[in-house]
């Protein structure tokens, strides 16, 4: 960072006054602060780094009050980066203004196999951090495992399942299977039975895998009872919301049996609960019907789940998630984006697969390509019913698909009023902009759900029926 850029960061910070995902401010005015490691674990742990900012004190309304010493901070600062593991190596900056210091300390990401980054002196399991919005929050026992287990390559999808047997599987299906194997094979085809299930993990030590289990076993919920999909139906757009009736869901159902099961059975769930409207094709001048959502789209996103999804003890109690919601549907795995990927580059790139031996055997068995075409399946779908994009998150341990009901055109009416409003706009220039002619219209169909995700706001919230209210972006 140069002088003009540190300049510019507590110029923007006066605007913002709040820290950020990757700013992090401390006051340092009679001395420097004794506590970074939190901050120094959570900003290496993300890929984007951070910035601590001294200088500046946030519970005096941000304002700059400089540091005690610029020399002294920086050897400071420098000396606590040497407690974490790996070591931090911050870049440090040093500036002046109206007659007083602030230094800057950038912290770069580590690489993802030297994480998670800890405080030496609190040990891996307390000394690790994340950065949650402007917050260091301690990581969780699964969020240092998942590092661990991607850097040591751990497949808990062929761990062994001891109190299973062989004569817990479906022989009938497992023959199947072995015999879609041995196609064009002959190597594979010449060997015994006993060598083809350790060879490809269907047992391993001469126990039964997991991956076998839940593929094969009769009911493998007996040994994993939340290795399963709840789904449910709530009458609204958020958990807790009740029908006329007082039903908090429309529809509930826990589903079980191996994945192939799970997965038809999910579908079907889905199915039964869209509503299906006719439609007149513009291409073919035929009427058709059409679903809520691309069918398509919602199988391959809970196959996804199921493949993809964390198999190992630590998430034994967890199962995945389909929520259908007034306008929306969830689809909730254990489990983050495994490995180097990230959010934007989904569909683009090629990516680690957490669980190998299963993606291959779901392949074997023609339920999936395992050509990594899911998510732009799912993208295709969506564009191709006009609907706006699925939504792909990752939150701490946890991989989240949502569909919205809402189409394109609703979307872009959406961006073009945020941009408008970006000037605070009165009830009539909202009208007149949408040409609609009812206020109370315009309000409840397309003011009122952007004040709700927070993106319109208003001038005098205190007063929001004033005539004198107005709206802004």
């Amino acid at each position: 960072m140069t002088n003009e850029e540190l300049l510019q960061q507590l110029k923007y910070i006066q605007n913002i006054k709040c820290e950020t995902q990757t700013l992090e401010l401390k006051s340092a005015e009679k001395g420097c602060p004794t506590r970074l490691y939190d901050s120094l674990s959570s900003f290496s742990n993300q890929d984007n780094g951070g910035i601590i900012i001294f200088g500046v004190d946030e519970a005096q309304g941000y304002k700059e009050v400089g540091v005690y010493d610029a020399q002294d901070i920086q050897k400071k600062i420098n000396e606590q980066c040497l407690q974490m593991e790996p070591i931090v190596r911050p870049i440090l900056t040093v500036v002046e203004k109206d007659g007083k210091t602030f230094a800057a300390a950038e912290i770069p990401g580590v690489d993802l196999a030297e994480r998670p980054c800890y405080y030496k002196g609190k040990g891996r399991l307390k000394g690790s951090y994340t950065r949650i919005g402007d917050s260091d929050e301690p990581m969780t026992e699964y969020e240092i495992y998942s590092y661990e287990a991607y850097r040591k390559k751990y497949q808990d999808d062929i761990r062994e399942v001891k109190r299973a047997s062989l004569q817990a599987l479906d022989k009938t299906a497992l023959s199947k299977y072995i015999l879609l194997l041995k196609e064009g094979k002959p190597k594979l085809a010449a060997m015994d039975e006993q060598s083809i299930y350790e060879l490809m993990s269907i047992t391993r030590n001469r126990n039964v895998t997991l991956s076998s289990v839940l593929l094969f076993g009769l009911y493998p919920q007996a040994y994993f009872p939340q290795f399963c999909i709840t789904a449910v139906v709530v009458p609204g757009k958020e958990i807790g919301e009740v029908d006329s009736e007082g039903a908090r869901f429309l529809d509930n159902a826990r589903i079980e049996g191996t994945i192939p099961e799970i997965l038809e059975e999910a579908i079907a769930f889905v199915k039964r609960n869209m509503r299906k409207k006719t439609i007149i094709n513009p291409e073919t001048g035929k009427r058709e019907d059409r679903t809520d959502y691309p069918v398509t789209a919602i199988r391959e996103a809970i196959l996804n789940a199921l493949v993809h999804r964390d198999y190992s003890i630590h998430t034994e109690g967890m199962p995945i998630q389909v929520l259908m919601f007034e306008d929306r549907i969830e689809i909730r795995n254990p489990g983050g984006i495994y490995g180097r990927m990230s959010i934007d580059q989904l569909g683009k790139v090629q990516a680690d697969t957490r669980n190998p031996v299963l993606a291959l055997a779901l392949e074997v068995l023609g339920i999936t390509e395992n050509r990594y075409s899911g998510i732009p399946t799912i993208r295709r779908e969506m564009k191709a019913y006009n609907l706006v994009p699925a939504e792909f998150l990752d939150e701490r341990g946890n991989f989240i698909v949502k569909f919205y009901k809402k189409m394109l055109e609703e979307s872009n009416a959406d961006n073009n009023l945020i941009d408008f409003c970006r000037t605070p706009r009165s009830r009539k220039e909202i009208c007149e902009f949408l040409g609609v002619k009812s206020v109370s219209y315009a309000m409840k169909r397309y003011i009122q759900p952007l004040i709700e995700r927070g993106e319109i706001k208003l001038t005098m919230p205190d007063t929001p029926k004033s005539t004198k209210q107005k709206y802004f972006s």
